[in-house]
């Protein structure tokens, strides 16, 4: 049984990585599903691989009109919005003494701002329907805690945790479910830059930092895009209609709240 049979789906950041997974995983399940992300190019091509189900739209997460206008896209394609997943985001990291305020605005701006004004876009959209819907935010084991280089990207991602706990208590009156996904350390072309910037502050040889990341992993190993999907089809799906404002780690063991 497909269980997102019929539901339109948005997933910003959906042209590569995590979020492409979520796409081929929706489509899979049955639903149709807007690849947005801000390289229109690469989401086109993403939704082309993908196949009939899949549609590309452009969306830049730190520019209002553009946020309104890829809702409205998916309205005009699918006839409405059911489920939205934030994923885009931006990593960084340094000491902090040498955080710059542009680093930091930046990542506020993507991984903060983006999510709650996808959020609000999405909730006007469904709200006007009135057929509820299913929200779901890309938190991150770094935002369970502090780390002594990634002081901006923990508290983003604690802010991700945080936005979905308010605005769930806030939209389930419009029988709106925002939940959210925190990843432990998943593999993928970001962390050739991730390891690269542990190697420059920490002294490393290049890959040394993700080798002894993965050796971490209670489960004995990184995870990888497929490994979040069940959770993502999960709390889309109807089985997830009484769960409100919550974070579930899919990490493998690395953190426990």
């Amino acid at each position: 049984m497909m269980r997102l049979e019929g539901k339109s789906a948005l997933i910003t950041g959906a042209a590569r990585g995590i979020g492409k997974s979520f796409a081929k995983r929706y489509v899979q399940e049955g639903a149709t599903v807007a690849i947005a992300d801000i390289d229109l190019a690469r989401a086109q091509a993403c939704a082309t691989e993908i196949g009939p189900k899949a549609y590309a739209v452009h969306v830049d997460v730190t520019d209002q009109e553009s946020i309104d206008a890829a809702v409205a896209a998916t309205e005009a394609k699918a006839g409405r919005l059911d489920i939205l997943i934030n994923n885009a985001a931006l990593f960084d990291l340094a000491p902090i003494v040498e955080i710059t305020r542009e680093s930091y605005q930046r990542l506020f701006d993507i991984n903060v701002a983006g999510t709650l004004f996808m959020i609000q876009a999405a909730a006007n959209s469904m709200i006007k329907a009135g057929n509820g819907g299913k929200i779901i935010n890309m938190a991150s084991q770094a935002g369970r805690r502090g780390e002594s280089l990634v002081g901006v990207y923990c508290a983003t991602k604690a802010a991700v945790i945080s936005l979905t706990q308010s605005a769930g208590l806030n939209l389930i009156q419009h029988g709106i479910n925002v939940n959210a996904i925190a990843p432990g350390v998943v593999d993928g072309e970001h962390w050739d830059g991730v390891d690269a910037l542990f190697a420059k502050y920490e002294g490393l040889a290049p890959g040394e930092k993700k080798a002894a990341v993965g050796r971490s992993v209670p489960f004995g190993r990184m995870g990888t895009a497929e490994d979040l999907t069940g959770m993502a089809v999960f709390l889309a799906s109807d089985d997830a209609d009484y769960i409100v404002a919550q974070t579930y780690n899919v990490d493998g063991g690395n953190w426990m709240s």
